[in-house]
């Protein structure tokens, strides 16, 4: 018997043949770790269908609802694999995890334990064609590199081509600085490439309210400001976003650094006076216009550091679809 096919997942093998054949202009996709569906907006611009979705943060779980009209389910530990229907594409921004290395063993011992796992169980089981995994950028390096090699390790022996690699989302029409490593899994031998660069950078001032429409709130303190402006060593541009490193330097920017769950309010200052709104914010992460986001403001910010850039998603999704529209890859 192959490495990882169980006697469950030859006969749901077999089972799938009998089925209707994937029409890539109108595919299905689970969307795992799901977040606030950043990575579901991407796939659903190219006529994907979400049919399952997780999520265990309960403002996430909000937005998630309030936007695509459906609560994801919760803790994905507690999900049996088999609930979950059929899909063509196995989508996942899934946390960074180190994993206990014990060498070759059957089954999944060196990711038990881990919130890989569960993708790894549902893909034992499903056997979808083609997987998404979303990821920091220091991915390959977690760990000691022990992490990444797991996680590669794993996705072969379960059959998986796969593609690494790191994309920033100011490459791709955002005024965002985000590098995140993204892993494209394929069933079959197929040719891919990842999305290339856009011949140009994104404007700014295209991303930012106008001050007056901003909440006074999100307005630095005096002594703030002033502290920022003290350690400037270069003249300030506008408009710029001003951000202080972990050192205390502050650098003013013709866009924003990574938007992130945890950084300190004053992180990132539209030209060294405010915070971030909401909407510059959605407007980052490549969000639609009409895009809510549920929840106090450091919930807000929580979300949206941890989404995913939707313009790379979106690019990425194109090339997994010409990928398997140009081999007529079936489920």
């Amino acid at each position: 018997m192959t490495y990882g096919k169980t006697m469950k997942s030859m006969k749901h093998e077999e089972k799938c043949l009998q089925k209707r054949k994937t029409d890539w202009l109108n595919f299905t996709f689970i969307d795992l770790f799901a977040g606030i569906g950043g990575i579901r907006i991407g796939f659903e611009a190219l006529g994907g269908k979400c049919v399952f979705s997780s999520e265990w943060d309960k403002y996430a779980q909000l937005t998630y609802a309030n936007n695509f009209g459906e609560t994801p389910q919760g803790d994905i530990t507690k999900i049996d694999e088999r609930d979950i229907l059929d899909h063509d594409i196995l989508l996942a921004g899934f946390p960074c995890q180190p994993f206990s290395i014990m060498g070759d063993k059957k089954g999944f011992s060196d990711t038990r334990g881990s919130l890989f796992f569960d993708i790894e169980r549902i893909l034992e089981l499903k056997r979808p064609p083609a997987l998404l995994l979303e990821n920091v950028k220091m991915f390959k390096t977690h760990d000691k590199g022990r992490t990444f090699k797991t996680v590669i390790k794993s996705l072969e022996k379960l059959g998986y081509q796969t593609h690494t690699t790191i994309l920033n989302a100011l490459n791709f029409g955002l005024a965002q600085k985000r590098e995140r490593t993204f892993i494209v899994g394929f069933q079959n031998n197929l040719e891919f490439k990842f999305p290339k660069p856009y011949n140009k950078q994104a404007n700014l001032k295209d991303f930012l309210e106008p001050d007056n429409q901003v909440d006074k709130s999100l307005y630095a303190s005096d002594k703030i400001i002033k502290k920022r402006k003290e350690k400037l060593k270069i003249v300030p541009f506008y408009p710029s976003i001003w951000h202080e490193n972990k050192g205390g330097n502050i650098s003013v920017l013709p866009y924003s650094c990574a938007l992130r769950a945890g950084a300190s309010y004053n992180y990132l200052l539209v030209n060294g006076v405010r915070r971030l709104s909401t909407k510059e914010m959605l407007r980052l992460q490549g969000f639609p216009e009409d895009f809510k986001v549920i929840g106090p403001m450091g919930q807000i910010r929580k979300q949206l550091g941890n989404s995913v850039p939707v313009n790379v998603i979106n690019e990425i999704a194109k090339e997994m679809l010409n990928s398997l529209r140009i081999k007529k890859i079936y489920r």
